[in-house]
């Protein structure tokens, strides 16, 4: 047995299955050639309303709806007993009716009709599509398979042309409506048979079917038509015309022993007309410049060829005619930086590849079916349509230009600067254009700009809409600032709030790093101090006044006398010095102090000498040595 089983009536899958029966002839199966046009076909109608059959047509009775056991009816509607609920097999058929059967309980035969027209001497393909109406899971899940046989009698009803049997359906979760078919001989002289269908099983719990779409039709070999090539079909392009060939049928003698030919043809491959005179095995066609289908009718008997009950079909060999396709259509000419990974690109019809060619006409293939292309460098680049079918292509192929710019190179940068100047930051592009533009986050739209204040500076430097981005991190080298000057005695020692690489100075000349000047006499001092890699320099005005250890007044020059050198800037002061036994033997008051170490012109002895020095509001005592 051979079925096809069509699930959710959409669906049509072709298998083949034998099932195996008591006679030598109980065998259901499909034509295994190919099949003519339909010669009797049974769709049982459309309508809301259930119909009975002819009288002579079943055994059963007639029931309007939900037949019982024994019963059947006609209609569009299985809503009864659990069923599936389904549509008829017919497809497009608006309320289609089928055959509802409820089997009786006792075997036998529940559907009959008589098919003529036949042809004698013509294999024939008898089929119909079958249901279970009962779901897998009614009766408990312990529901009654069908089972039917189709019997093929002579219209004497007397000889048994052919039989098999479906074996057991068993119902399904799902709808599932499957074809049957049973293939057998007319004989000499024989013009209509008679159909019959037998249930097998028994009544009960199931054994419930629908039946629709029965169908006759001639079985013949299975034909191709093939051309010179060994093509089974022919597509070309209009600069391939006119166009010439032969076709040849070649049939599989599956079903014929002898074969008869009729050659047609078709512009659309719905209707078709007889060849004049081609009823060979081969057809001869010229200058061809439209698209035609073509086939040859076959039968096994010379007076069957023209009669469509009784011959067969061949494959069919359609010669397509495709168009020039147009071209491509351009997605827009590109200006792009160097390394934008943007790809030119068409747009085109379905059915249709792209190829990129190096020039209008001619030229080199660049790349194959793809609607876009990324080159390598600036130029004109043409997209070409080429049909997927015959492989013609367009008359015109697409220009489109892309043009590279060169991205600015630069590179960022950190800088320092001077507090209280001006600097210069540039872009300094390494691969400058005349169409490069910048853009400072400042504002300003110069290649270089000045700027006193530290921070990040970004510059965006443009060619061409290619953009990049320089930042320069500036950073501020602050002065000095002093905050004190002291003197440690004969050392001055200038100190700063903040740190940094500073030199100092006290003739504003020759800068020392390091802060403290020693060996000073008092007097008044300008402190300099500047950053080591900057101009500008920063003063202080200092006093410096100390008071010596030791003088010696031998006349060699050197510390000669007590000074107090500076003590005259004081707005007021006053010195008294004292020997070990507290007289008196210096005062002054006013202007610079010295002295010699002499009372009353006599130079006095080696020894330590006391002091009392009043600066405005500030005293100071101690003593210092006077040694020879």
């Amino acid at each position: 047995m051979i079925k096809i089983t069509e699930k959710f009536q959409l669906t049509f899958i072709l298998i083949f299955l034998f099932v195996s029966a008591n006679k030598v002839y109980g065998q259901l199966g499909f034509c295994s050639g190919n099949s003519g046009d339909p010669i009797f076909t049974e769709t049982f109608g459309a309508g809301l309303a259930s119909v009975e059959l002819p009288a002579e047509t079943t055994t059963y009775l007639f029931a309007n709806s939900g037949p019982n056991d024994g019963f059947y009816t006609v209609s569009n509607n299985s809503n009864a007993y659990g069923w599936h609920v389904i549509n008829d097999h017919s497809l497009n058929d608006n309320n289609g009716r089928m055959l509802i059967v409820n089997a009786s309980y006792t075997a036998g035969e529940f559907y009959k009709t008589s098919i003529t027209g036949l042809c004698e001497n013509t294999t024939y393909e008898f089929s119909a599509w079958m249901l279970n109406l009962l779901p897998a899971s009614g009766c408990s899940g312990n529901g009654i398979p069908i089972n039917v046989k189709f019997q093929i009698w002579d219209s004497s009803d007397t000889n048994l042309l052919a039989s098999g049997d479906t074996g057991n359906i068993y119902g399904t979760s799902s709808p599932n409506w499957e074809q049957y078919a049973l293939v057998f001989q007319a004989l000499s002289g024989q013009t209509s048979v008679i159909l019959k269908m037998i249930n097998n099983g028994v009544g009960g719990c199931g054994n419930d079917l629908a039946i629709d779409d029965i169908v006759f039709k001639s079985c013949g070999d299975s034909v191709t038509v093939i051309d010179e090539q060994d093509n089974s079909q022919a597509n070309l392009c209009k600069d391939q015309l006119p166009y010439f060939t032969q076709l040849s049928a070649q049939p599989d003698y599956s079903i014929f022993s002898t074969h008869f030919y009729q050659w047609q043809q078709s512009d659309d491959g719905v209707v078709w007309e007889d060849i004049a005179g081609e009823t060979n095995e081969k057809l001869n066609i010229s200058a061809l410049i439209e698209t035609t289908f073509f086939r040859t009718k076959i039968a096994e008997d010379p007076i069957n060829v023209n009669n469509d009950y009784c011959n067969t079909v061949s494959d069919v060999f359609e010669i397509q005619i495709i168009d020039f396709p147009e071209a491509p259509v351009s997605n827009g000419d590109l200006l792009l930086c160097e390394d934008d990974l943007t790809p030119l690109s068409v747009a085109f019809k379905s059915g249709i590849l792209v190829n990129w060619y190096d020039a209008e006409n001619g030229g080199n293939l660049l790349l194959e079916n793809s609607n876009t292309f990324k080159p390598m460098s600036s130029g004109i680049y043409y997209a070409e349509a080429q049909s997927e079918i015959a492989g013609c292509v367009s008359q015109e192929r697409t220009g489109i230009s892309v043009t590279y710019f060169e991205r600015p190179i630069v590179y960022d940068e950190s800088l320092e600067f001077c507090e209280n100047t001006f600097i210069t930051l540039n872009a300094n592009v390494e691969n400058p254009t005349s169409f490069i533009t910048y853009l400072w986050n400042n504002g300003e739209t110069t290649e270089a700009i000045s700027v006193s204040q530290p921070g990040i500076y970004s510059v965006m430097v443009s060619n061409n809409n290619c953009t990049v981005t320089k930042t320069v991190e500036l950073i501020q080298i602050d002065n000095p600032v002093i905050y004190n000057v002291i003197s440690d005695g004969s050392n001055i020692i200038v100190k700063t709030a903040n740190e940094g690489n500073f030199l100092y100075s006290i003739d504003g000349f020759s800068f020392q790093s390091n802060n403290v000047f020693s060996a000073l006499d008092g007097g008044i001092y300008t402190v300099y101090v500047k950053e080591n890699s900057c101009t500008e320099v920063l003063t202080s005005k200092h006093l410096h006044f100390y008071i010596p250890k030791y003088f010696t007044p031998n006349g060699d020059g050197i510390h000669d006398k007590f000074n107090l050198k500076g003590i005259e800037h004081y707005n007021s002061y006053s010195v008294s010095i004292f020997d070990r036994y507290g007289k008196l033997l210096k005062f002054d008051s006013e202007g610079a102090f010295s002295w010699d170490g002499t009372f009353n012109n006599v130079l006095l002895p080696s020894g330590d000498y006391w002091y009392i020095i009043t600066i405005e509001d500030q005293k100071f005592t101690g003593h210092f040595t006077l040694k020879h």
